[in-house]
């Protein structure tokens, strides 16, 4: 299952940016997981987070 650490996250919009399918920004800016697909991009947002916010 994968998690965004709201403590974490900068509201950055890097997941967004790199799996629109299952990322998403919430009313405080801050991401969230819409749909928890297994897909190749959720390892690349994973990367990509600047902050380390993200986990599987």
């Amino acid at each position: 299952m994968t998690k965004v650490n709201k403590k974490k996250c900068i509201g950055c919009g890097a997941c967004v940016a790199t799996c629109p399918e299952v990322f998403e920004l919430d009313d405080d800016g801050k991401a969230q997981v819409k749909a928890d697909k297994k897909l190749p991009c959720v390892k690349e947002a994973i990367a990509d987070c600047p902050v380390g916010a993200i986990s599987k």
